[in-house]
């Protein structure tokens, strides 16, 4: 395949305005790019109206290795911010700018074109490689939920996420968990005059922000590669007019958390405070969570990191950086699978994700093309 059409691979799928929606239409031209390949069956599976995971898979037996990347993209904020529109990409001083163009449609894409150059070429693989391309990543991590819950992942051999990892400089083996969570406070309304009267529900939910705080505070364990937990409360509303006593309000709070903690002690402390104030008078707190996740332990040693790194300096002239990542990825649902298996974050992309004038390198995506198809190839040759 010809680099322009790669990069016009890439062009297309940033042309859809995948914005937490319309993922099918990004799913639909992926799998128009496979049609008539021998070998290769595609499926989507639903998630929503406009919203369908893909999933592609080239051979018929033997060991299968993963390819994953999200097809669901980050708002791009305000338009005016941006030098180009953020979903017409363009191509300036060897950079492609659009949203999504590094977190992850140029992985998803290099990802696409390693698996065409396979199937066009008839390579023979002793194995199968299966693509899961996801929805929702960004939002909860729910398309790769979906697929774990219906097999998609059972028994891989390996799994590579082509999510950014600074210009493909990093091998990702391990990866913080996230827990968002929401509180809800129910109160009484009152004139503010007579404050006595109601139930303010700020002032309750207010305490509950402060134990949470302190509370979580002590779970202050390092982990020598992602650092140590973070607690933020990230959002709050609450109250009707300036003159009345709130009958309601709410919170919500991101928690980042290390393989030293599983999130089950998260849930068990933050249940506890609202437990315990929900015994006093007036009182009404509810807490629920959105899709959590578990932190990704890892092994920097692991066969996989070893393996890529082997393929890495056949296309760079420099080892990679074995490294963690503070953020979470769809890798945290897909390794609840069935069977044992590892995987690894390596992918074009700047550090610019969620950033206006996002863009990618196309020196480094054209390399992460190549990478994909010769990690795979490589991989199948150490299978036994």
């Amino acid at each position: 395949m010809q680099d322009t059409q790669k990069i016009a691979i890439l062009k297309k799928l940033i042309t859809f305005a995948s914005v937490n929606d319309n993922e099918a239409a990004v799913a639909a031209y992926i799998k128009s790019l496979f049609a008539g390949l021998p070998h290769v069956t595609c499926e989507t599976v639903a998630y929503a109206p406009r919203r369908d995971n893909l999933v592609i898979t080239i051979g018929n037996t033997g060991p299968l290795l993963g390819f994953s990347g999200h097809m669901d993209v980050v708002a791009p904020g305000k338009e005016s911010d941006w030098s180009t529109p953020p979903f017409q990409p363009v191509i300036k001083t060897g950079r492609l700018y659009g949203r999504g163009a590094a977190d992850m449609k140029s992985g998803l894409a290099a990802l696409v074109v390693a698996l065409l150059e396979l199937a066009e070429d008839s390579t023979q693989l002793n194995g199968r490689i299966r693509l899961l391309a996801t929805v929702g990543e960004e939002t909860g991590e729910y398309g790769a939920a979906q697929l774990t819950a219906a097999g998609y992942a059972d028994h891989l051999a390996g799994l590579l996420i082509a999510e950014p990892t600074d210009n493909m400089q990093e091998i990702v083996y391990t990866a913080r968990g996230v827990i968002d969570y929401r509180v809800t406070s129910n109160g009484k309304a009152a004139h503010s005059a007579r404050p006595e009267d109601g139930v303010n529900a700020i002032d309750n939910l207010l305490t509950f922000y402060r134990l949470a705080k302190q509370k979580l505070a002590a779970f202050d364990q390092t982990d020598p590669i992602l650092g140590k937990n973070t607690h933020s409360i990230t959002k709050i509303t609450g109250g009707e007019q300036v003159n009345s006593v709130p009958s309601y309000a709410e919170l919500m709070g991101n928690i980042r958390t290390i393989p030293q903690y599983p999130n089950q002690v998260f849930f068990a402390a933050l249940e506890q405070i609202v437990a315990a104030l929900n015994q006093q008078p007036g009182y009404d707190l509810t807490l629920s969570y959105s899709f959590p996740e578990e932190a990704i332990p890892g092994d920097p040693h692991s066969n996989l990191v070893q393996l890529a790194q082997q393929v890495y300096q056949k296309h760079w002239d420099h080892p990679a950086k074995v490294a963690g990542e503070l953020g979470a990825n769809d890798g945290a649902e897909f390794l609840q699978a069935r069977g044992d298996f590892d995987s690894i974050v390596i992918g074009p992309g700047a550090n610019v994700s969620h950033q206006s004038n996002e863009y990618v390198v196309l020196e480094t995506y054209l390399k992460a093309c190549a990478f994909y198809k010769d990690f795979a190839t490589t991989f199948f040759s150490t299978q036994q």
